[in-house]
């Protein structure tokens, strides 16, 4: 879907930001960036859609180079949401959705319909919401509509440059629930730019951490978990020993999640690690126990666990 060759990005004064990098993100894929401040994440981000153009190396999108396609229709293809949540202040919350549709000539009943569609998918009631202005909503429902502005004229790309780091925790997660939730309905490929590991491993289905313009370990939340490749990365994510016991995993089974096709099942005796190592590949497993169903284990519920353990400093919760 997404592809680096060698992509390096040096700036006037001699200074690199990007060396190297060779990396490839799939269609669908939720694919996380994240390092430490001037670790060249947002950079790469930008180079995708050429806001910041790279000096040597090549960026394809579906098997083809990214200066081969004209700037706006590539623009028009890939949303972008920003930290800066930039909605324009003078234009009603419908009006901002609507810009990108608008400029690809979508006809206005088409328009109209995918804001109300867009609003109501992130709990804001269009006939509440549609004729706002920015300024009565709370930097919360603002983010939120800067994530369906990116969606509405229904790119295959998003990108998001720390699209939460400025709001409250509360809002915070809020967000990364609703964006799962996205992910989950509509398998965008998306490129997502975070310097809080707890976010990434709540969030990302792969994840590439960076640093000094390289990168240091590509993986799953589960391997970065259990296989740092180095002293950096053990640090980065404050390695420790999940204790984390399997009925904290479990939730139970509702009917929506029931019918998802690609459950797999285990037995309730299944070690944590090869449940993790599961989740890799499986979005959610069905756990049994005498053969009968007794709960469901999700990938998004067992990053939150991992994050918490990670945030409190992997003390058993009893």
């Amino acid at each position: 879907m997404i592809r680096f060759e060698q992509v390096s990005k040096q700036f006037p004064n001699g200074t690199f930001a990007v060396k190297s990098f060779d990396i490839e993100i799939k269609k669908g894929e939720f694919f996380v960036l994240i390092g430490p401040s001037g670790s060249g994440k947002t950079t790469t981000l930008k180079m995708i859609n050429r806001l910041i153009e790279l000096s040597k190396g090549w960026v394809w999108i579906n098997g083809k180079k990214i200066s081969d396609y004209d700037i706006n229709e590539l623009r028009w293809n890939i949303g972008y949401v920003l930290q800066q949540i930039a909605l324009f202040p003078h234009m009603s919350i419908a009006e901002n959705i609507a810009i990108v549709p608008e400029l690809v000539n979508w006809d206005k009943e088409k328009i109209v319909a995918r804001v109300d569609e867009l609003l109501t998918m992130v709990g804001l009631d269009p006939k509440e919401y549609r004729n706002r202005k920015p300024s009565e909503l709370s930097g919360g429902q603002q983010q939120r509509v800067g994530v369906i502005r990116a969606l509405a004229a229904d790119p295959e790309i998003i990108l998001m440059d720390e699209p939460f780091s400025a709001l409250d925790p509360f809002s915070r997660e809020k967000l990364q629930d609703d964006m799962l939730e996205i992910q989950r309905k509509l398998k965008k490929t998306i490129v997502f730019v975070t310097h809080d590991m707890q976010e990434a491993l709540k969030l990302g289905d792969r994840i590439c951490l960076m640093n000094d313009g390289e990168i240091v370990q590509v993986g799953t939340p589960h391997e970065f978990l259990t296989n740092p490749v180095n002293d950096f990365v053990r640090e980065f994510v404050g390695s420790r020993k999940l204790s984390i016991d399997l009925d904290e995993l479990i939730t139970a089974v509702t009917g929506e999640q029931a019918l998802l096709a690609d459950t797999k099942t285990i037995s309730l005796s299944t070690p944590v690690d090869k449940v993790l190592e599961q989740l890799a590949s499986f979005e959610q497993i069905s756990v049994e126990e005498n053969g009968k169903t007794i709960g469901i284990i999700s990938r998004q519920n067992a990053m939150k666990v991992m994050s918490r353990y990670l945030r409190e400093g992997g003390q058993s919760h009893e």
